[in-house]
């Protein structure tokens, strides 16, 4: 981090630096960008001296030492934080790793009041939560659940009051787009329709009754970048027959678990105590893979 800041590219992952920022200037004086790494609640909750477990209670601590550096600045210093967290009203894809904490993710926006602008990383589509805090998504496609994003990042001009002055979508180049295409297999390999889609990075559900002879094969004479492939059987009742993915598909782990035990338990779910020790056995997992991931990259 110390050897590319010279270069004017600005690392920030430890927590004891999250108050001091980056000054930049222009014409109307400065700008000080605070960056706020990935907070991980049970790993930084002492460091910050936040009053409670969670991410709104770390993200509120890490405020609070960006407003006192702030307050200690000149008057009329611009402000800009650069956070990574998953924000109430942001929109989540397939992409992004679970951050979940006791079953709660999302944090107000609320937190990052007294600041002029915050721009948010996390998810990844573009959003704009309100006109000061805004997603500007990833820059590439991490899963086909982003079909259909518009990959962009946001230009912002702050004004000499720290107002957003202007907000501009600028589009970040695509070197392959994604697809989605379902249907039977001869149908794929001969619907002119999906000509378009010939150069671009495939997701293929296959529909056909009986799974077809080679299928991955065939897909790739005439869309060589098939990347997935998916089995789902026309069948007259899906409900019943559907697979174990389908049912998975969009629900958590902590929901996953707890509809287990409903179904052992014949339909009886978990009380509230049980419920938080099993949001707690998760919490517990990912806390050591994240030790034990930032130590093996020591």
């Amino acid at each position: 981090a110390g050897l590319i800041d010279r270069a004017g590219i600005h690392l920030r992952t430890d927590p004891a630096g999250i108050g001091t920022p980056v000054v930049l200037t222009d014409a109307h004086g400065e700008v000080a960008l605070y960056g706020l790494p990935y907070l991980e609640p049970a790993l930084v909750r002492e460091r910050l001296g936040a009053v409670k477990p969670g991410h709104e209670a770390v993200l509120a601590a890490a405020m609070d030492r960006v407003r006192a550096d702030l307050a200690a600045r000149p008057a009329g210093t611009r402000s800009v934080v650069l956070a990574h967290a998953f924000v109430a009203g942001g929109a989540p894809s397939d992409s992004e790793r679970d951050i979940t904490v006791g079953g709660v993710a999302a944090v107000p926006t609320a937190v990052f009041d007294g600041v002029d602008y915050v721009a948010l990383g996390h998810l990844h589509g573009a959003q704009t939560l309100t006109p000061r805090v805004r997603y500007s998504g990833s820059p590439l496609a991490y899963s086909f659940s982003e079909v259909d994003h518009r990959k962009t990042m946001w230009l912002i001009d702050l004004g000499a009051d720290g107002e957003v002055a202007a907000a501009e979508r600028v589009d970040c180049p695509v070197p392959r787009p994604l697809a989605r295409l379902r249907g039977r297999l001869d149908d794929l390999l001969a619907d002119p329709a999906h000509d378009p889609h010939q150069e671009s990075w495939i997701e293929a559900t296959l529909t056909d009754a009986v799974r077809p002879h080679d299928p991955m094969a065939r897909l790739t004479e005439r869309f060589p970048h098939t990347l997935h492939l998916v089995f789902e059987p026309e069948r007259a009742d899906t409900d019943s027959l559907a697979s174990y993915a389908q049912r998975l598909r969009g629900r958590s782990d902590q929901q996953i678990a707890e509809d287990f035990v409903s179904h052992v338990r014949v339909g009886g779910g978990l009380d509230a105590a049980e419920r938080n020790v099993l949001y707690g056995a998760f919490d517990d997992v990912r806390v050591d893979a994240a030790v034990t991931e930032r130590e093996g990259g020591r």
